[in-house]
């Protein structure tokens, strides 16, 4: 936790001298008074400051954003991260130069792993749990326009085999997309079977209707 002391004439002039140094507002920080100010002899000699410690309290998504641009920083790239705020979840956006494709790996495994961390490292630092999703070079948007184009292509496959198809294993969140797009189509059905991490989607041919 970062600390840092200050002084002032008054308590609240010493306060506001530490906020600067931080600058950050009064709500980010725990004051902790180590001095009250006194006027001395005659009010003129031996005038005493007023002295406060101030501890920055961590923000949890400013946290979790150092921990990106540290890992970043390890794969030798420098990034720039977007932040957007919904009600259900925090979204971080990666951007930069370099081969920004070393932060989303294969199939997005990499990112996977990374928001997971993300995750951990902001509720390290949260009284109520939060949600944060994070993504790089809007991989997630592609990555579902491409499952449910999959999904399509498979569905007609199956229809014209007449034979189930089993996908390769995915996160639930990508197995939801293939759910999603299939889930209202006449002639095909989906379901999942397996244990986690290894746990697919399979798609197949309604049961005909009596």
């Amino acid at each position: 936790m970062k600390k840092i002391l200050a002084s002032g004439k008054t308590i609240d002039d010493a306060v506001q001298s530490g906020l600067t140094q931080l600058n950050v507002t009064k709500d980010r920080v725990k004051v902790l008074v180590m001095e009250q100010p006194s006027k001395g002899l005659f009010g003129l000699i031996g005038v005493k400051a007023a002295k406060v410690e101030l501890e920055l309290i961590p923000d949890p998504t400013i946290e979790a954003e150092q921990f990106l641009r540290d890992v970043a920083e390890a794969m030798g790239l420098t990034v720039a991260i977007e932040r957007k705020q919904t009600r259900d979840a925090t979204y971080l956006s990666v951007s930069g130069g370099g081969d920004i494709g070393m932060l989303i790996g294969r199939r997005g495994q990499t990112l996977d792993a990374l928001q997971y961390l993300v995750n951990i490292v902001a509720n390290r630092y949260s009284d109520s749990h939060l949600r944060i999703v994070l993504d790089a070079e809007d991989f997630r948007e592609r990555r579902r326009k491409t499952l449910e184009e999959l999904s399509e292509r498979l569905a007609g496959r199956v229809i014209r085999t007449k034979k189930e198809v089993v996908l390769e294993p995915m996160s639930s969140h990508e197995r939801k997309v293939i759910h999603s797009q299939l889930q209202n189509h006449p002639r095909v059905k989906t379901y999942s079977k397996g244990d986690e991490p290894n746990r697919r989607v399979v798609i197949a041919l309604k049961e005909k209707q009596m």
